[in-house]
């Protein structure tokens, strides 16, 4: 009766231990959606309502999970001004904005097993405000160097870019650098080119810039303002 009961155990431990038994076999694991790809309002659009409707391409998940979207609103490209969060089943949202505005959205998707894709590109739109003929310019988009980074030596090119939906309009840009935040002190007034070239810094400086962007009418926006630091 004892070799009979060990039997039956060294049989079920053998089972057990067995690497290649579905049993045992690890549950696959989930991956988060692919991320999705905005299509309307097109980047940099001039929208003639301020009723949008937001679309993009849906996304897919390995394991066919249901999806959900997470539009987000906001008057900067940092999104640290968000104006609204919304959630979605479906590639296509509506909202109502503020007119003669600038504004960025992008898109995430989360399976229901709460893992979630990169946030989408962020695109650009203006709403239109029909009693007004010209738009600020859109936010520049700081290039290089990058936000709290650290820079190689003590000099760098500074770079960035702008649009406005006034086609027509010629811009110029206004730079500021230096080692208050804020910066206050001008270093370019003006110029025509998306770079500025810093010359010689200060080692071991935290510095801190922004750019202003001006159109031909006017029109005038202050970027926000990033920093790096020297070696």
């Amino acid at each position: 009766m004892r070799k009979y009961i060990y039997t039956i155990f060294v049989g079920l431990l053998l089972v057990y231990c067995d690497g290649g038994n579905d049993v045992l076999a690890s549950p696959p694991k989930n991956s988060a959606p692919t991320v999705p790809i905005l299509t309307v309002p097109a980047n940099n659009n001039q929208c003639i309502n301020n009723v949008v409707s937001f679309q993009w391409n849906a996304s897919t998940d390995a394991q066919n999970d249901p999806i959900t979207y997470q539009l987000q609103i906001a008057t900067d490209n940092q999104f640290t001004q968000v104006v609204q969060t919304t959630q979605s089943a479906l590639p296509i949202q509506t909202a109502t904005l503020n007119k003669a505005t600038a504004y960025y959205w992008r898109v995430r998707a989360t399976d229901s097993k709460n893992a979630s894709s990169s946030y989408s590109s962020t695109y650009s739109f203006y709403t239109e405000d029909f009693a007004q003929t010209n738009h600020m310019p859109f936010l520049p988009q700081l290039f290089t160097p990058v936000h709290n980074s650290l820079i190689a030596g003590t000099t760098t090119t500074l770079s960035w870019s702008a649009s406005d939906v006034d086609t027509g309009n010629v811009l110029s840009y206004d730079v500021y650098l230096g080692t208050v935040n804020p910066p206050t002190a001008k270093v370019a007034n003006g110029i025509s080119t998306t770079s500025f070239n810093t010359g010689s810094l200060l080692s071991a400086t935290i510095y801190y810039w922004k750019v202003v962007v001006k159109d031909n009418m006017g029109g005038e926006t202050i970027g926000q303002t990033w920093n790096f630091k020297t070696n």
